[in-house]
């Protein structure tokens, strides 16, 4: 089980501060949400980010998920920042373009991933699940922090569970907080995406203990 916090909602200015706290209190993955405006409307970070993460906090992985139709541009931008692992959305490309970028990704040492929106049917994996390093299934429709975890999402997540027989690891990403953790922990579920949930609150450490216990039990 890991949990992987995304820093969308960390307050710009700590950025650095609030991700060293976390990695103080054992997290080694950081979610990098990449917006665009246009896949979704509204806009995050770039590759500047990433690199400067990298550069900061070399022991950490990071994970960038890449909300954004403009993959001919992005993909190669992010991999030059080094980036750890690269999730690309499903209904953002064809499958073509999906498999290109995937293949681009791993002749240049980066994990590659596929993201499914909560209305994507899970079937669709069957295609990708013996090439991809990780799903993530989004348990809210992309493009804002703090949203509320979907009703019916640990069905989807069973069905990806099922669907993968458990070789390829599953990411949540969306409402995740104590609760809706454990229950998609009991889906199939081993990857955990929390933003608000960790830094909104008035203590990093106390947040991730309770989200560690909740996904540990």
């Amino acid at each position: 089980m890991m949990i992987a916090p995304s820093i969308l909602n960390i307050n710009n200015l700590n950025l650095k501060d609030d991700i060293a706290t976390a990695a103080e209190n054992g997290i080694t993955r950081f979610h990098i949400d990449i917006m665009d405006g246009h896949f979704v409307p509204n806009l995050s970070f770039g590759p500047q980010l990433v690199s400067d993460f990298k550069a900061e906090f070399p022991d950490l992985e990071a994970e960038v998920h890449l909300m954004s139709n403009n993959p001919d541009v992005l993909v190669p931008e992010f991999a030059k920042a080094n980036a750890d692992l690269i999730l690309l959305h499903y209904e953002a490309m064809t499958e073509d373009k999906l498999n290109h970028w995937i293949d681009f990704l791993h002749s240049n040492g980066i994990k590659a991933g596929i993201v499914l929106n909560p209305d994507t049917p899970v079937s669709v994996l069957e295609k990708f699940q013996a090439k991809i390093d990780q799903v993530l299934m989004m348990t809210v429709y992309p493009g804002f922090g703090g949203q509320k975890f979907i009703s019916g999402s640990c069905e989807r997540i069973k069905e990806a569970n099922e669907l993968l027989a458990g070789k390829v690891p599953i990411e949540v990403d969306g409402g995740i907080n104590d609760q809706t953790a454990q229950l998609a922990k009991d889906a199939g579920a081993n990857i955990f995406v929390a933003g608000s949930y960790l830094f909104c609150q008035k203590s990093i450490p106390v947040q991730i203990e309770k989200l560690e216990k909740a996904v540990e039990e």
